[in-house]
């Protein structure tokens, strides 16, 4: 079993078991798993992300309307087959946070975007797994409070890795 395919079991089992699933009770009675795309390794980057000069504080709306503050962290360029295009890393107390929406949104996957957790390495790189990619708490249940991915982090290409829609029906 590779890496990716015990994160997902592991977080299969927290959806399915722990108190602070986002699942409701009844959710987690049918829960069979989530649904992802196979690995995908094209979809695995180690960047250098230049940090803007000017970290600005921006203001993130909610999927509940509030507002959540983030420093814009860096801009970073990647190539998806064959098209290059480029997305702005965030950061706030907790770590760097990378949210999009790409073309896929809405039909295989959660229609407001998904989220990354990006690693930065020892030699100050990034490591960019769109493999990681996931769903926010409120792609399974609508009272959780989830930052929407601006409009500088929506792809007019397809990003297919990481977590796909769910489907409460497992």
């Amino acid at each position: 079993m590779t890496e990716l395919e015990q994160a997902r079991k592991f977080k299969d089992e927290f959806f399915a078991n722990d108190a602070h699933s986002p699942l409701e009770q009844e959710q987690k009675e049918s829960f069979e798993g989530l649904n992802y795309y196979p690995e995908n390794e094209a979809l695995r980057f180690e960047i250098d992300i230049e940090p803007y000069e000017d970290q600005e504080l921006v203001d993130l709306t909610t999927s509940t309307g509030d507002i959540k503050t983030y420093k814009r962290y860096g801009r970073f360029s990647f190539p998806v087959y064959g098209q290059q295009v480029e997305l702005t890393l965030f950061a706030s107390p907790h770590g760097y946070f990378l949210p999009f929406v790409d073309a896929n949104a809405g039909n295989e996957t959660y229609g407001a975007g998904r989220y990354l957790d990006p690693e930065q390495q020892e030699d100050g790189s990034f490591l960019i797994d769109f493999n990681e990619a996931y769903n926010p708490y409120c792609a399974y249940n609508e009272n959780w409070n989830c930052p929407l991915p601006p409009g500088e982090n929506r792809l007019k290409v397809a990003i297919p890795a990481g977590e796909k829609n769910f489907k409460a029906s497992n």
